[in-house]
């Protein structure tokens, strides 16, 4: 006589002891997670996990709260944040919302945590910690995509350029721009302007006479520097064509961007592509004729070109929108003294010919009297060993003693730090 065999009493014992293992197991991790045990919480998550296929949805969120508060507390911030991910999806799918209020409060501190640990590795200059931390601030909070701005900014200074990039088009995509509005008031206390974070903190303050004079100011966008650091990426990975058709792209769209026109000039300086530099340069100049740094960088364009006339011109037209630019002091300087070669080339050639040397020794003094003012006002203005080397020079040629024995010692000095 054959055997009967109970196959739906053998299931439905299959199925309690199935229940029964749950429970005990996620009884287990939460009886950790009161005495903080963390480790063991998770021993017990492990083992409950093989059995989530069978859960009823109640079971399956209690499951995913109590893994991503242990991993919380195990500082796995990656593996929590994926956790609650999976809790609130499926709260909000059944509508039933029993653990997603705690589970915020746990996942806005592990926030605050990841955002501090990051601040504080970029300050440490752990800059590849700083980005996976900074991703993950901006994973816990996607609401915020400034944080994936400073994950691509650290990995940049990582020189993990591949991250880096796929950080910054991510930006692109999402058409981040950087700007933001700052809530600026005064305190009444010490009269300083103190930005206040937000509008009703500011407003709150002013209100109750802790503050006073609001303002309101609205940050530049980043979008053109975003661009240019896409740029410079490529340019660090040997693709200069990727590069300039970057910013061409950025250009079309925002064609009277100055900022944007310099970043994609600056990619020339990069490149050595000065003829295309000095183009962009003339572009910029009619954007923004009072900018004194478009026209010194025309200035010296031309003085790499020879010429010479051209490159003073520029240089005096920055002088005269700016007139504490050292720098330009020095290059127009530089520039007045650019025929001594050929002065002294030919007084080598008349060695012999005292009357011809020493008429062409006075032209090369003139040529010195000339330059020497802005020489002067750039050591003034910007002391640095090769201003203090020229007029050294220019001093013992011109047999200014007095002005020579000043600055000597001082060039000594300088030459042997």
């Amino acid at each position: 006589m054959k055997m009967k065999i109970n196959l739906l009493a053998i299931v439905l014992g299959l199925i309690t002891m199935s229940t029964f293992a749950q429970k005990n197991e996620l009884k287990a991790a939460e009886k950790a997670l009161k005495s903080q045990d963390f480790t063991t919480a998770i021993s017990a998550i492990t083992s409950a996990e093989s059995l989530i296929s069978s859960m009823d949805n109640k079971t399956k969120a209690k499951f995913y709260f109590l893994k991503g508060k242990a991993l919380s507390g195990k500082k796995e911030f990656k593996s929590a944040a994926v956790t609650f991910k999976e809790l609130f999806d499926l709260e909000n799918k059944t509508g039933k919302k029993r653990y997603s209020s705690e589970a915020t409060l746990i996942k806005n501190q592990m926030l605050q945590e990841v955002y501090k640990l990051a601040s504080d590795q970029y300050s440490a200059k752990e800059y590849q910690k700083a980005s996976d931390n900074f991703y993950l601030t901006y994973k816990l909070n996607p609401i915020d995509t400034s944080f994936i701005y400073n994950a691509a900014v650290s990995s940049t200074l990582a020189k993990n350029y591949d991250l880096s990039l796929d950080y910054y088009k991510e930006l692109k995509d999402l058409g981040y721009t950087g700007i933001t509005t700052l809530y600026f008031a005064t305190n009444i206390a010490n009269d300083s302007k103190e930005n206040l974070q937000s509008k009703s903190n500011r407003d709150l303050k002013v209100k109750i006479g802790l503050y006073k004079d609001p303002v309101d100011e609205v940050t530049e966008s980043k979008h053109a520097e975003i661009i240019k650091n896409i740029g410079y990426i490529y340019v660090n990975q040997g693709k200069p064509e990727l590069a300039i058709a970057a910013l061409e792209e950025a250009r079309k769209l925002n064609p009277k961007d100055v900022n944007l026109l310099l970043n994609q000039a600056q990619m020339y300086i990069k490149l050595e592509r000065m003829d295309k530099f000095g183009e962009l340069m003339i572009e910029a100049v009619e954007l923004d004729p009072t900018n004194p740094v478009l026209f010194f960088n025309l200035g010296v364009v031309n003085a790499n070109e020879d010429k010479i006339e051209a490159a003073i011109k520029f240089y005096k037209k920055a002088i005269e929108l700016d007139p504490a630019y050292g720098d330009a002091y020095l290059n127009l300087g530089i520039s007045m003294l650019a025929e001594e070669k050929a002065i002294v080339d030919e007084m080598n050639n008349n060695l012999s010919d005292f009357d011809k040397y020493d008429e062409l020794q006075e032209k090369q003094k003139k040529l010195y009297e000339k330059a020497l003012p802005y020489l002067i006002k750039a050591d003034s203005i910007d002391r640095s060993l090769d201003t203090v080397r020229m007029l050294l020079n220019i001093y013992d040629t011109l047999g200014k003693e007095v002005e020579a024995d000043e600055i000597r010692p001082i060039y000594k000095k300088m030459r042997d730090q």
